[in-house]
């Protein structure tokens, strides 16, 4: 008698931009993705996209019933439900999870996007095999997720790996004069708003440029405009010490980048001598890799969820 086929698993990554979807099956094989802008409109927007999303996957794969790993950017409040999240301001403040399983009707796992993506990396990804790994998103906003042994470390308020909500130095700001930017997490002077995708282009016109993204500032920097390679060397230096700060709390085998800057190869030759400059001596800066899954981590890692909940 032929065993049934097991249902495979669903992942779903939410980003600030897009929306990817991956269908897994129990070897975490991913057989059917799709994406989609992620709505800007209104919460209601948002739910009814994912709830077409899930019933196009089932239409396409043939499956119905299984389980689904949501990676929600941000960070959901312990006591009331509701989420925070900067890059998606229409899920600030609205219970998500509770919604979205009122809506879809079948098991959900839900874990925050970037640590999903560390997920990922950590199993068959650039960090499979290190005893630890930090996986640092560096895209619309910056973050990341910290894996031991394969496991997620979450904390107690599932913020561990929220590296981007570090406060840069002042010190730092004062040496490259930069302005103290107010952040969507209701902070002032985090991480993300300087060294995330956004951050580049932000410190290209503070310097009297008018690029609209971080691909603008490096297509500039290669054509030789002075303006753009300063933007890039200050990058540089606020990224690296907010590496060596994150080296000196986690100790991390590997960290992995993720993200569209982790798609600017120069970054993996100069990082190192950017991230040591911050530390003492002493100390060595470990491997940093690119994703072995690209811009699908965060999505096959939500998925693993869904196949394995006890990783997380």
């Amino acid at each position: 008698m032929t065993e049934p086929t097991p249902p495979l698993c669903y992942g779903i990554d939410i980003g600030g931009t897009k929306i990817e979807m991956v269908a897994c099956d129990a070897a975490l094989q991913v057989t059917w993705r799709k994406r989609i802008a992620t709505p800007q409109d209104s919460y209601a927007s948002f739910l009814q996209a994912m709830v077409t999303l899930v019933q196009d996957a089932d239409q396409q794969t043939g499956n119905s019933g299984g389980a689904i790993g949501i990676a929600l950017p941000g960070v959901r409040d312990r006591r009331s439900g509701r989420q925070l999240s900067a890059n998606v301001p229409a899920l600030t403040g609205q219970c998500v999870a509770q919604d979205l399983q009122a809506k879809l009707q079948r098991p959900l796992h839900f874990g925050n996007d970037l640590q999903c993506f560390a997920l990922s990396e950590a199993h068959g990804g650039a960090a499979d095999g290190y005893a630890s790994m930090f996986g640092a998103i560096l895209g619309t906003g910056a973050g990341g997720g910290y894996c031991v042994q394969g496991r997620l470390i979450r904390g107690f308020n599932g913020l561990a790996g929220e590296w981007g909500h570090w406060s840069v130095p002042a010190n730092l700001l004062q040496r490259h004069h930069l302005p103290l930017l107010d952040c969507g997490c209701g902070l002032r002077g985090c991480v993300e708003r300087y060294v995330a995708g956004s951050g580049v282009a932000a410190i290209e016109r503070h310097l009297g440029g008018s690029a609209d993204n971080a691909s603008d500032v490096i297509t500039l920097a290669e054509a030789g405009d002075a303006r753009a390679r300063h933007a890039l060397d200050i990058h540089r230096d606020l990224l690296g010490h907010s590496f060596a700060e994150l080296i000196l709390a986690l100790d991390p085998h590997v960290i992995v980048l993720g993200g569209g800057l982790s798609q600017y190869a120069p970054l993996y030759q100069q990082l190192p001598a950017a991230i040591a400059v911050h530390l003492f001596e002493g100390v060595e800066v470990p491997p940093i890799v690119p994703p072995r899954f690209g811009d699908a981590g965060g999505a096959r890692g939500a998925a693993l969820l869904a196949c394995q909940p006890a990783l997380s």
